[in-house]
C-alpha cells in the first residue's frame, strides 16, 4: 500500500481517537456542571435561584410583549368574553399571576369583577364633613377595625373633619420587624397564619423565610395582640363534603372537595386560591375529570410540585405544593381519582394543598362552585 495512504490512515485515526477522547471529556464535565446547578436551583433554592428566577421573570415578560400583539394591532382579549382574557395556548402552565388583575369573585357575585391597581403602600386619608370610619373603610375595602388599629383609635365615634388617618392596602395591621422575629413569631403574635403574611406580594419575604430587622410587614387578617379579634371559625372541608355557597357557575360546571383538612387561607387577589391544611398529608383527589397538562416542578415558582388539569369545557383546576405526584402529563384522570399527595413544597410554610380554578383563564372563587 502506498506509504502515503498508510500515514493519511494512520493520521485520521489518531484525530478519531483524539476526537472521541475530549467528546467524553467536555461531557463528563457538561454533566457535572448541570447537577451543579440543578442542586444548587431545585434543591437548595438559594439566592442563585432568585436571580434566576427574577431573570427569567424579565424574560418572559419580555418575550410576552413582543409576542402579545401589542405592537402588531391583534386584540389582547376575546372578543366571545369581553373582559375576560383567555390564556395563551403556547403556554401550558396558566395559573402564574394575571398581570391583567382578572379575577371571578364568584362567592356572592356571579359576575366578573374587574379589580383596580392593587395597593401595596399605606396612604394618608383626610376625613371630610359627614365621613364616618365605617364609610371609610367602605370605600377602601378594608375593616373598621383595621383603621381602628392602624391610628390607635378608641372609640369609632370620634374622628373629625380635617383628622388624617392612616390607610392599610388590605384588612389586618402592620408590623414593623424587631430582632429575633420571625415569620412564625410574628404570625403567632398577630393571630394571623404564615402562608398569608408570605403570599402578600409586597412584603418581600426571601425564599429562606428570613426577616429582616426594620423591615414593615403588611400581615392579612392579622389582629393586636392586646385586643385580638373574634376569630372566624375555620369549617373543616372534606371531600365530597358539604356545600358551597349558592353560585351559578359559568357553564354549569361542579367540582368535589379534594381532600380532606382545615381552610387555612381563603381566596383574595393577591391569593388566587385557597389553602386546605392537613399535618397527615393525605392524598389528593381529582376534583373533576379532565386530562393532566402539568404534573412536576417544571420551573421555579413557588407552587413547587404542582398538578394542573384540564376539564375540556373551559376550567382548568391546580393542586400545588404536593409532596407526591402518581400521574403524569397526557394522562385522562377521572373525577376523584387520586393525582398525588399533600406537602409543602415550593413557596410553603408548613403541609396544605393550594387549589386555584381558573374558567378560560380567570381565577375563580373554588368555595363558589365545590360540592
Amino acid at each position: 500500500m502506498n506509504p502515503i495512504c498508510e500515514d493519511l490512515k494512520s493520521l485520521l485515526h489518531a484525530l478519531n481517537w483524539y476526537t472521541r477522547r475530549k467528546f467524553v471529556y467536555f461531557a463528563i464535565k457538561f454533566e457535572g456542571i448541570k447537577n451543579f446547578i440543578v442542586l444548587t436551583l431545585m434543591e437548595k433554592r438559594g439566592a442563585a435561584q432568585k436571580r434566576v428566577w427574577h431573570s427569567s421573570m424579565v424574560g418572559l415578560a419580555s418575550v410576552g410583549i413582543l409576542t402579545s400583539g401589542i405592537f402588531g394591532g391583534s386584540s389582547l382579549i376575546s372578543s366571545n368574553f369581553p373582559g375576560i382574557g383567555d390564556p395563551d395556548p403556547r403556554f401550558v402552565d396558566s395559573f402564574e399571576q394575571f398581570p391583567n388583575g382578572f379575577v371571578l369573585t364568584g362567592e356572592q357575585d356571579t359576575h366578573t369583577a374587574v379589580s383596580e391597581k392593587p395597593r401595596s403602600e399605606t396612604i394618608e386619608h383626610e376625613v371630610a364633613d359627614g365621613e364616618t370610619l365605617s364609610s371609610i373603610a367602605k370605600k377602601y375595602g378594608i375593616s373598621t377595625d383595621t383603621i381602628k388599629w392602624e391610628n390607635n383609635l378608641d372609640d369609632v365615634n370620634a374622628i373629625k373633619p380635617g383628622q388624617q388617618l392612616k390607610i392599610l392596602p388590605v384588612s389586618g395591621v402592620s408590623y414593623t420587624v424587631k430582632s429575633g422575629d420571625t415569620l412564625e413569631s410574628v404570625a403567632t403574635k398577630f393571630s394571623a397564619n404564615e402562608q398569608a403574611i408570605v403570599d402578600f406580594p409586597f412584603n418581600d419575604i426571601p425564599d429562606d423565610f428570613s426577616l429582616k430587622s426594620g423591615q414593615l410587614l403588611i400581615i392579612p387578617d392579622g389582629s393586636p395582640p392586646e385586643k385580638p379579634a373574634p376569630k372566624k371559625p375555620q369549617p373543616q372541608y372534606i371531600a365530597q363534603g358539604p356545600a358551597s355557597p349558592a353560585f351559578s357557575a359559568p357553564g354549569g360546571a361542579s367540582f368535589i372537595w379534594p381532600t380532606q383538612g382545615s381552610l387555612t387561607q381563603y381566596f383574595a387577589w393577591y391569593h388566587p386560591g385557597i389553602d386546605v391544611a392537613n399535618r397527615i398529608a393525605p392524598a389528593i383527589a381529582a376534583a373533576d375529570g379532565g386530562t393532566v397538562v402539568v404534573a412536576g416542578w417544571p420551573d421555579g415558582y413557588g407552587y413547587g410540585n404542582r398538578v394542573v388539569i384540564d376539564h375540556g369545557n373551559g376550567y382548568r383546576s391546580l393542586y400545588a405544593h404536593l409532596s407526591n405526584i402518581y400521574v403524569s402529563v397526557g394522562q385522562v384522570v377521572s373525577r376523584g381519582q387520586a393525582i398525588g399527595q399533600m406537602g409543602s413544597t415550593g413557596r410553603s410554610t408548613g403541609t396544605h394543598l393550594h387549589l386555584e380554578i381558573h374558567y378560560r383563564g380567570v381565577a375563580v372563587n373554588p368555595l363558589a362552585i365545590l360540592k
